[in-house]
């Protein structure tokens, strides 16, 4: 671990210095990020060592996770989605269920050894989709932005959602394998699910009562007030955890709450928020190159790649041509939209947790799964990004067909400044 910190700071000093000459190429930053971090890592310089690290990998990706949850619960306007809701409500409310259990169903079928339980831990750490993968689908002004915009809330939402849905699942697994009891399972599910809703509420609620009646008081400078949102992540986190609840929950409802009731106050004081889960995600993406995925390229199998593949296209796919339908949305929309669901952030961290808390009997076959997953969509939608979005500009620019050319509210896609 002697050039651990080194490492990592001089992956993030070199994104940043060609960060502008990455905008708009086949090349991303979160690829770069992924890239080197297998360089720096035990299988060429042997720079990270996945032994010494293993807290450390915990602590930086729980962290990002948390300020970005916040972040991107904060930024979605629930004003504007009860305007334009179709897509996002399709995707989030008919797709991702359906995505899970399509995943569970071909996790049970191809990997045999897992329980149904496991299965559907798999199908949930991977259903959560992540846009900063795919920063030109949701930022070229040149697509429907009613397109864009839906991935781009689909993004920040589903992960929050799959948050307890992911304690569920896991407390099922532990009880079919035998770890715990069913009434321990339920009683650990129901704190995790309850004491984050309830920090959550209390840090969204000062936070929004700090910004609304200290800032037009002129009690918060401008430095401090992109301090507040950062530091409310932080509490929701701290007082869940302290509660034995989940800070992710908490940091997600926590944000929501100051979204939706501070307004613009809530955009004017999260641009520190923003930029700072975008640094903690580049950082984590190096670390996730490697501690997680370097390794795991010793311990490919058929397999695991072919779920992988399938992850990415056929869990995806059909799910939301299925959840589409009856929208009038053509053919190359349906295809837009089921190709941009990257696997990222939230993907690893889940998986981090299968690994720490819980003691499944296949934990080592669902986390190769997961980090090979989250590799090739670094890689194959951060090649694809660019190209596609012209390619469906020019499309959409050509046909200019009804359901795609409804507007919709911009919102601000994380990552959005270094893509």
């Amino acid at each position: 671990m002697t050039w651990a910190l080194a490492s990592i700071a001089l992956g993030v000093l070199l994104v940043a210095a060609v960060s502008r000459l990455l905008t708009g190429t086949p090349v991303t930053p979160p690829m770069v990020f992924v890239l080197f971090g297998i360089l720096v890592g035990p299988r060429v310089l042997d720079g990270l060592d996945p032994a010494a690290s293993g807290g450390t990998v915990r602590t930086l990706a729980e962290a990002t996770l948390t300020v970005v949850l916040f972040s991107d619960a904060s930024r979605i306007k629930f004003s504007h989605l009860r305007r334009e809701y179709s897509v996002p409500v399709r995707l989030l409310g008919i797709g991702l269920p359906l995505t899970i259990a399509l995943g569970a169903l071909l996790a049970a079928a191809i990997f045999g050894e897992l329980s149904p339980a496991e299965a559907l831990v798999l199908a949930v750490v991977l259903a959560p989709t992540d846009a900063a993968l795919g920063q030109a689908v949701v930022t070229d002004p040149r697509l429907p932005s009613r397109i864009s915009q839906g991935l781009n809330v689909e993004s920040g939402l589903n992960d929050g959602i799959c948050v307890p849905l992911l304690y569920i699942a896991l407390a099922a697994a532990d009880v079919h394998a035998k770890a715990t009891t069913s009434h321990h399972a339920i009683k650990i599910v129901a704190e995790q699910i309850g004491y984050g809703l309830l920090a959550g509420v209390i840090a969204g609620a000062l936070v929004t009562v700090i910004v609304q009646h200290a800032g037009p008081r002129r009690l918060i400078t401008g430095a401090w007030l992109q301090v507040i949102p950062v530091a409310g992540a932080a509490l929701a986190y701290g007082v869940a955890s302290a509660l034995d609840g989940s800070g992710f929950i908490a940091a997600f409802v926590a944000g929501a709450l100051f979204g939706g009731f501070a307004g613009q106050e809530a955009d004017e004081a999260s641009r520190l928020g923003v930029e700072v889960g975008d640094m903690l995600d580049g950082v984590t993406f190096i670390v996730f190159g490697a501690v997680l995925l370097g390794p795991a390229l010793g311990h490919l199998t058929l397999e695991a790649v072919g779920y992988a593949l399938l992850s990415l296209t056929v869990i995806r796919f059909v799910p939301v041509a299925i959840a589409m339908i009856g929208s009038r949305a053509r053919p190359p929309t349906l295809a837009f939209l089921g190709w941009f669901g990257p696997r990222g952030l939230a993907s690893i961290v889940f998986a981090i947790i299968v690994v720490d808390e819980y003691h499944l009997p296949h934990a080592n076959t669902i986390t190769l799964v997961i980090y090979i997953t989250v590799g090739l969509s670094v890689l194959l939608h951060g090649l694809t990004a660019a190209p596609s979005a012209r390619a469906y500009a020019r499309w959409y620019e050509g046909e200019a067909p009804a359901m795609e050319s409804v507007p919709s509210p911009v919102h601000r896609p994380r990552g959005a400044h270094v893509s």
